[in-house]
Parts: structure tokens; C-alpha cells; sequence
């Protein structure tokens, strides 16, 4: 039992390391009452650190997969055009949505992502775990097509230019069927489970996540009932009390149990318009301030923030997104896009609105 909770301790310990400047992300998928499915997800990071271009990335534009030793892995093309937030600089997304409907967003996964050890003998059919959510969407149409695709390929750790190390990932993947799925590979392995709640956020791993989902469910939107004690009634001080004990800070866990209580009580809207503006709505809940979450990185304070937050019509095949500072809501409709354009197009990302810069309506009120 020692030893036991000992190496628990260590797992523990690793994942809190790992986690010292790594992504806070929280990822929703919502269902409209005329039967669309919306995903949506905050893109969270060390202030001031990694910036992204948006990027469209068109059909036949040709990959080459990385392997560790940095030899030549599987050459890719794309079939599917698809545009997402990939690092500055970079043509690999990391969050992104296709031509066909199929959205794929990666998520930080520290103390639990291995991949694949693979040998020069599988480099013919290897990518690099940078390239995996770009190869989904270029190369799949469906979350049934990516659950069938994904075995038939080697994913290899591959250290990001911009990090320094290779990025610990694990996936959600969502159509426009309402079908989703979370990918992840845990101790070399791939494993893929069918979507359960509608939510991902961090660490740890998917089961254990909605495991844990055990201990909360007593919450629900409902406000509770008085009660009588030795004759005095105790009624709630205000509207909520079926929501208390939510827990409300930005761990991963935390985060799980807050998204599920959200997306499986708030109104997810009438029609696909109307869901976007409740998928950024419930996400608004999980935004850092610049200064409430706070790390040491060799040496350097560092402070977790929301940068972007995006969320995907898988219908219509709209990706729609705002920024940290500028909360106006932008889209990209993939069907007014050159798809077979020669080579990828980028956007620099920017905040164009700066804290304070607001719109003075006062005139209004004369």
C-alpha cells in the first residue's frame, strides 16, 4: 500500500512538473435544438508566449512525416483543406476544422502522453506527434473515418521548435453527425474512446476524468429546497445552491467537472447561430486573467492566460474565434476559401483591441 501511494506521489509530482507553463485548455462540444453540433475551446498559455497565425492549409498540399532521429517519415498529402490556430511560423495547427465538418483540437496531456517507440523500419508510415491533428483533418472526413485511420499509422515524439521539447497531446475529434472521440496514447499505446460527456480539458486521461465525475453528481441547475431543523427552516441566501460545492479554479480536473455541469445544463441555443453564442458563453467561464494562474519556469514567473478561444459550426464548415484583448467575435467560412490555392495562407493573429479602447455610446443617451 506504501509503495503504492508512494509511486502515486511520483506520478503526481512528475505531472505538476510538466505542468509548470503548460496549456490550461478547456474543449465543449453542444448540440442545438435543430440537431447541429458546435465545438468550441479556449487556447490557454504562458502569457506572452507562443503566439499563433491562423492558417488555411489547401487540398494536395504535400507533408513530409518527422521522425525522431529527424530522417524522413511518411509523406502526406492533403484531401481535405482545412484552415486552424498553428504556432507562429509554423504550418501545422493546432486546433482546426475542414472542409467536410471535421474539427480536431489538440490538448495539452503532461504526465500521461507517450507515444510510439518506433524503429527506422516503421518511418515509411510515421508522423511526428506535431503533425497528427493536421494529418486528421486533411485526411479524414469523419470521426468513423479518423478511428479507422489512426491505427494504420506510427505517431513519434518530435520536439516542437517552439517549445524546446515534445509537446505531451491528446486529442478530441468531432463531425458533424454529433459523432466524437478521444484520442489519446498513454505508455506507447493508442487508445481511442467514444465521446461520453462532450468535454476535455488536461490531465489525467480520459477515464479517469469522468470517473471522477462520480463525486458530483448531487450538482444540478435546480436551486434546492428549504429544510427543517428542530422546527426553523433554512432556505437557500440566493439563486445557485443546486451548483454548490462546483469547484471553480483553473486545475484540470476542476475544469472537467465545471464544462460537464455547463454543457449539460445551459441552453444550447435554437439554431447554429445561436449555439456559437452560447458555446463562447459557457467558455467565458473558464477565461484566466492575466495574474491568476502563476508558475516558476526556470527561474522566470510566468502567468497562464487564455490567448484565444475559438469554436467550430460543423455543419456549415465556419470556424469562428476572438482573442484575449479583442473579444469581437471573427469567422472564416471554408466554403468562400480557395481550397486549391498553391500554398498555405496565413493571417498574423493580433489583438487589435487594446484594454480600454471601447466604444463610447453615450451620445445615444442625449
Amino acid at each position: 500500500m506504501r509503495r503504492t501511494f508512494i509511486k502515486l506521489l511520483g506520478i503526481v509530482f512528475l505531472a505538476s512538473v510538466l505542468t509548470t507553463s503548460a496549456e490550461a485548455c478547456t474543449g465543449i462540444q453542444i448540440k442545438t435544438q435543430d440537431n447541429n453540433y458546435i465545438f468550441a475551446r479556449s487556447m490557454e498559455f504562458a502569457d506572452s508566449f507562443m503566439p499563433h497565425d491562423l492558417i488555411a492549409v489547401p487540398r494536395n498540399y504535400k507533408f513530409v512525416g518527422q521522425t525522431p532521429t529527424g530522417k524522413p517519415g511518411m509523406p502526406w498529402q492533403v484531401k481535405y483543406g482545412f484552415v486552424g490556430f498553428a504556432p507562429s511560423g509554423e504550418k501545422l495547427i493546432d486546433d482546426g476544422l475542414n472542409e467536410k465538418g471535421l474539427h480536431v483540437g489538440g490538448f495539452f496531456f503532461p504526465g500521461y502522453a507517450q507515444y510510439e517507440n518506433v524503429a527506422e523500419a516503421d518511418y515509411p508510415s510515421t508522423i511526428s506527434c506535431l503533425e497528427v491533428a493536421s494529418w486528421v483533418l486533411a485526411n479524414c472526413s469523419s470521426v468513423a473515418e479518423a478511428r479507422e485511420q489512426l491505427p494504420k499509422i506510427h505517431v513519434s515524439s518530435v520536439a516542437a521548435t517552439e517549445l524546446g521539447y515534445s509537446p505531451p497531446l491528446h486529442m478530441f475529434i468531432s463531425d458533424k453527425s454529433g459523432d466524437a472521440a478521444i484520442v489519446e496514447y498513454v505508455a506507447g499505446k493508442l487508445n481511442i474512446y467514444d465521446n461520453k460527456v462532450n468535454v476535455i480539458t488536461n490531465s489525467p486521461d480520459y477515464i479517469w476524468q469522468t470517473a471522477n465525475l462520480r463525486n458530483y453528481i448531487g450538482i444540478e441547475a435546480a436551486n434546492k429546497p428549504a429544510i427543517t431543523i428542530n422546527g426553523n427552516q433554512f432556505a437557500q441566501f440566493g439563486q445557485g445552491s443546486g451548483a454548490i460545492g462546483l469547484p471553480g479554479d483553473f486545475t484540470p480536473p476542476s475544469r472537467f467537472v465545471r464544462a460537464v455541469f455547463l454543457v449539460n445544463t445551459a441552453l444550447q441555443g435554437k439554431n447554429i447561430d445561436e449555439g456559437i453564442a452560447v458555446a463562447f458563453h459557457i467558455l467565458n467561464q473558464f477565461d484566466i486573467p492575466l495574474g491568476a494562474v502563476k508558475g516558476e519556469q526556470d527561474g522566470v514567473t510566468t502567468y497562464d492566460t487564455t490567448q484565444w478561444t475559438c469554436a467550430s459550426d460543423l455543419t456549415n464548415s465556419r470556424y469562428f474565434y476572438h482573442t484575449y484583448n479583442d473579444r469581437s467575435v471573427r469567422m472564416i467560412d471554408l466554403k468562400e476559401l480557395d481550397l486549391n490555392a498553391a500554398d498555405v495562407k496565413v493571417v498574423k493573429v493580433k489583438d487589435v483591441q487594446k484594454p480600454g479602447q471601447v466604444k463610447d455610446v453615450s451620445a445615444e443617451l442625449k
